[in-house]
């Protein structure tokens, strides 16, 4: 069963955020809140699988409330999905870099967002191709001088291979057709490769990949 909190300062957006999620027979929503601190306590005590966090919020903002949590080893197995009104908000790219998952427009589709959830549990991240791309274009656009690679000492040239895969946004099932292996290949590299880095998830795998300079801002072809 896979425990959702709701962060969002309108009660109809979690209402009807529960109304789905509540209807599928392996989700269950455990807890509601209306701004960021409540949604900080409720976390610690419920530890949710999954949070989705509105970004504006009064008393704690969504930004900060994720970044509490991500950086809270504790809270390790919590995933977070920013709620945002825009697709390309500002606080969006802050918001991959401060630790969450991925991010969804409140108007997004309801399969969507059940694909999205599911999606974070399993250790996916970002949520579709389009949206992967749209981000790291903009973290291109943003990205500062790389920092030192040595943090990629450890891994293998495969796995560098497919962090730079992930970092320029294909699937598993895309790096596998690149690299002629089997998507569960291609899916137990990502996975080494997280771990061996201590990256949370794949969101975090592509903030790594550019800040390393493993991949290059124009890299998108």
């Amino acid at each position: 069963m896979i425990r959702v909190l709701l962060a969002d300062d309108q009660h109809l957006v979690r209402a009807g955020f529960r109304a789905l999620l509540d209807a599928q027979p392996d989700i269950e929503v455990v807890a509601e809140a209306a701004d960021g601190e409540e949604a900080l306590r409720a976390v610690r005590e419920l530890r949710p699988g999954v949070v989705l966090m509105d970004i504006r919020m009064p008393a704690l903002d969504g930004l900060a409330a994720t970044r509490r949590i991500t950086g809270d080893a504790a809270l390790a197995e919590t995933k977070v999905i920013m709620l945002t009104t825009f697709e390309l908000d500002e606080y969006v790219f802050e918001a991959i870099r401060g630790g969450a998952s991925g991010f969804l427009v409140k108007d997004t589709e309801p399969d969507e967002l059940l694909r999205a959830v599911r999606a974070v549990v399993a250790g996916d991240a970002l949520l579709s191709p389009g949206v992967t791309r749209r981000l790291i274009a903009e973290f291109a656009a943003r990205s500062k001088e790389p920092a030192a690679a040595g943090a990629l000492t450890s891994l293998t040239e495969r796995e560098r291979e497919v962090m730079a895969l992930v970092g320029i946004g294909l699937s598993n099932e895309e790096i596998a057709r690149r690299l002629v292996v089997s998507p569960l290949t291609a899916k137990t590299h990502v996975s080494r490769t997280m771990v061996k880095l201590g990256a949370r998830d794949r969101a975090q795998l592509v903030v790594l990949a550019y800040e390393s300079g493993l991949v290059r801002p124009g890299w998108l072809g």
